[in-house]
């Protein structure tokens, strides 16, 4: 087999890995990450606070009066785009990670834990880039508090940000900074742990006790990228959904919302939705690594077999 044969086999085997690791998690994740959005879009100093139906005292209250408000079907809200991207950004994710190793081995010849973590870093802003304007349809429908059933679809939503606010920054590409910054530091860190310690923690010879111990691993991996990674998130819904006042922009950059959920809001304000975010990225992100490998591994047996 010659180099490019190779190198198309493996590019093939990353993105098929990747796509289904994205979709298969994205299904399954999904009622978390929305619940994440509404509690972090949600200012904690609300002079509705005792009478608006839809203020949120936490993560059980919010799906009790998303349910009973909205219908079960709104846990599901907004889940279009991301499974339209996921694919694709899990697929890009995973392989440019891999091209990204070659880049940062400093010499090394096998790679370090410095390596996975540039390699992860370069991975998430890759697909930062790629997905912000899918982020922007799904947190705008996120938001949405009608009933599921009375949701504008997707394609409108598109169409109306689009028509009114452009494809620009303040438009289907805004918080593309905040984007970068999330996924960035978060796959920095959850590349780099994953690899590292998987690296130092001997495998299993029983199937059961090797699954576990990856399982272990992405799920220590998820949490620890989602800790680091949320007032980058808090951010970036902000300045994607709607804003306080209509018509007034009032989250524009990065640094600046966060500096400003900080003043009016307090610092616990920059880690609003921690708990969701790590219920779903924590068991998510052990569930991606996992199908990732698996998924590998399977259509590597079956080139094999092939040639």
């Amino acid at each position: 087999m010659s180099d490019i044969e190779r190198l198309l086999k493996q590019a093939a085997m990353q993105i098929g890995a990747g796509g289904s690791a994205g979709f298969v998690e994205v299904c399954i994740m999904h009622p978390l990450d929305l619940v994440k959005t509404r509690l972090q879009l949600q200012a904690t100093k609300s002079t509705l606070r005792s009478s608006d139906p839809h203020y949120y005292n936490g993560i059980i209250d919010c799906m009790k009066k998303m349910y009973r408000y909205e219908g079960f079907t709104s846990f599901w809200k907004g889940i279009l785009p991301p499974i339209l991207a996921e694919t694709p950004k899990r697929a890009v994710k995973f392989a440019t990670f891999e091209q990204y190793k070659k880049i940062f081995m400093f010499g090394s010849s096998t790679p370090t834990p410095l390596t996975f973590s540039l390699a992860g870093l370069g991975a998430g802003v890759t697909e930062a880039i790629l997905v912000n304007p899918f982020e922007v349809v799904k947190v705008t429908l996120q938001s949405n508090k009608a009933l599921a059933a009375e949701l504008p679809s997707t394609w409108t939503v598109t169409r109306q940000i689009v028509r009114e606010q452009g494809l620009g920054f303040r438009g289907l590409n805004k918080g593309l900074t905040a984007t970068i910054a999330r996924n960035g530091i978060f796959n920095m860190v959850y590349f780099g742990f994953y690899h590292s310690v998987k690296g130092i923690v001997p495998e299993h010879q029983d199937p059961l006790l090797e699954f576990g111990r990856k399982v272990l691993i992405g799920f220590t991996s998820g949490v620890l990228g989602s800790c680091v990674n949320i007032p980058f998130d808090v951010a970036k819904s902000r300045i994607q959904g709607p804003q306080p006042t209509p018509g007034v922009i009032k989250y524009r950059s990065t640094t600046g919302a966060i500096i400003l959920v900080y003043r009016e809001e307090g610092f616990r304000a920059l880690y609003k939705g921690l708990l969701p975010k790590v219920l779903r990225l924590g068991p998510g992100g052990a569930i991606m690594l996992v199908v990732y490998d698996y998924v590998y591994h399977f259509l590597e047996s079956k080139f094999e077999t092939r040639h």
